[in-house]
């Protein structure tokens, strides 16, 4: 079976690796084409690395001369420019020129671009989101390119350029625009580098998307303690610019609509990302925020294509109004989920499907199913951020008229904002729905894990609190199982860990070569020492 896979991030290294065994066997015949000049890396560690904070050694994260030697075709540096479906051909620009490559599968894993976003001065430097590259270099490259001083952080040309910045202007002012979970981190790895940070933003809190207005405040007040300048509700209207002594154009400032001018020497793009999906919007593929797939992750449109990762919008087809399906241009209800676990997932998924296929093998794998609950921690020296759901109901939203709970949900609240803890509960029934935790490192680990297994939280909800506090040792909580899911990201339990450990892998990197544990956001890092250590002890599943 030939197979063609456009994208060679995280996502796609993912599927390469789950296929070998496939390509080995000489069932199929994978030809990747990816627009960067070199191997795939982590893209979510590419702010540590910008900062120092990271060795490039730990960005990689798959070894491409072992897949090369098993067969597979790669394809650096080059891009598809067309796809003609009736005759299962892409093609490819690249060092060569122009070539037909054909396929009988094709796949999908070009991720997403960073968000440009429409400020005068950067007239024309965001690119069109149908506009088809026609080469590799060309992918996310505007009419105009960025001024000097202006950039997003999401390739590793990125992370080089902060980090050559940073390191040959002392006391660099930084800019960054919007508070995302990847701004943030960046911002506060940029504080603790020696940087002079400012963090422009819309919302009135950092993170909105996923804290509430109480946890917000707390990170806000934390950030500001290391010393960074925090915009709320600010809505940037220009990028100032000066004449350095090339006479080129470089960043000086960042306008804001009250007036307020947040000077610096270098501004950070954190607005977010989109799929790019104008490769298969040419080739008359169903788009909307994404590539519109199915539950098996295959095109509405082609059965013999598909979508893995960040360009994917996995909707079922019968979950949609007739008439929503029936027109190209109506909008398809969803969005890629954005996060690295699930496209990871999605890759394992569909190699092991596609390579049973290929290897006319009876169907093993059972289906997708629904995703994880995704959880989302921000990583930061000292600043311990974890939540999971939908916690901005109010704490008193949920009580009648007579004071009494209805609906069956509880939301319980404790805040201490002068020493930067905060933790909100969204349960129902006995269980976590939602949660948040500011500046409580075991109350987060713990709640972590009973959102995990959904497992009954203690009658007693102050009981958590206490992780954090001088009585922890007297504190009882859900203790880690062998079935315990310590690495979100990819899925792995703390059985899987100790079981690494016990054959040698005694530092937490040799664990991630091991098991790919701690190998994706990093947030589960601590919980890996805490294992290597001994520390919490492992308990029999009962």
């Amino acid at each position: 079976m030939r197979m063609v896979l456009i994208g060679y991030g995280p996502v796609g290294a993912r599927f390469v690796e789950e296929l070998l065994p496939a390509v080995a066997a000489g069932g199929v015949e994978l030809t990747v084409v990816g627009a960067e000049p070199h191997d795939a890396y982590n893209r979510v560690l590419v702010g540590e690395y910008a900062v120092g904070r990271s060795t490039r050694e730990r960005l990689e994260m798959t070894d491409t001369a072992a897949a090369a030697a098993a067969g597979v075709d790669f394809r650096f540096g080059a891009a598809v420019v067309g796809i003609v479906r009736e005759e299962h051909v892409v093609v490819v620009h690249g060092a060569g020129g122009r070539e037909r490559i054909g396929y009988d599968r094709l796949v999908f894993a070009t991720g997403a671009r960073a968000n440009v976003p429409t400020l005068d001065g950067l007239e024309r430097a965001r690119r069109d989101r149908l506009a088809v590259a026609r080469e590799g270099g060309a992918l996310d490259a505007g009419p105009r390119p960025l001024p000097r001083g202006v950039l997003p952080l999401r390739s590793l040309d990125d992370a080089e350029t902060v980090r050559a910045h940073l390191a040959s202007t002392p006391g660099a002012e930084v800019v960054v625009l919007g508070a995302g979970v990847l701004g943030m981190e960046f911002a506060l790895a940029a504080a603790e580098a020696g940087a002079s940070v400012s963090v422009v933003y819309h919302d009135g809190v950092p993170m909105g998307r996923n804290l509430d207005e109480g946890a917000g405040r707390v990170l806000a007040r934390l950030a500001r303690a290391v010393g960074i300048g925090m915009h709320p509700h600010a809505r940037a209207e220009a990028v100032l610019l000066r004449d350095d002594d090339d006479g080129r154009q470089v960043f000086d400032g960042l306008l804001c609509a009250d007036g307020t001018v947040v000077r610096g020497t270098l501004l950070v793009l954190s607005c977010g990302a989109s799929a790019r999906v104008e490769l298969a919007a040419a080739a008359g593929l169903r788009v909307s925020a994404g590539i519109v797939v199915d539950e098996e992750l295959r095109s509405w449109s082609d059965p013999d294509v598909y979508a893995i990762g960040d360009c994917a919008q996995p909707v079922a087809p019968e979950s949609v109004a007739a008439e929503v399906r029936a027109d190209p241009a109506a909008r398809v209800p969803g969005a890629p989920s954005g996060l690295i676990a699930p496209g990871w997932r999605q890759a394992a998924w569909l190699a092991a499907r596609l390579a049973d296929e290929a290897l006319e093998l009876p169907a093993s794998v059972p289906p997708l199913g629904a995703e994880r609950p995704a959880i989302v921690m921000l990583k930061a020296e000292g600043l311990d951020v974890v939540a999971a759901g939908d916690v901005k109901p109010d704490v008193w939203d949920d009580l009648d008229a007579h004071g009494c709970l209805h609906h069956g949900r509880r939301i319980s609240q404790w805040a201490d904002p002068v020493a930067g803890r905060y933790v909100k509960l969204v349960t129902q029934g006995e269980r976590l729905a939602a949660f948040v935790s500011v500046g409580m490192p075991r109350t987060g680990a713990e709640l972590t894990l009973l959102f995990e297994q959904a497992a009954p939280l203690p009658a007693d909800r102050s009981v958590l609190l206490r992780f954090d506090g001088p009585d922890a040792a007297a504190a009882t909580g859900g203790a880690l199982t062998p079935e315990s899911v310590v690495c979100t990201c990819n899925g792995v339990t703390a059985g899987r860990i100790t079981d690494a450990a016990a054959t040698g892998c005694s530092t937490v990197d040799a664990v991630g070569r091991a098991t790919r544990a701690g190998t994706g956001c990093g947030g589960c890092r601590d919980r890996i020492q805490a294992l290597l250590d001994g520390a919490p002890q492992l308990t029999q599943a009962k």
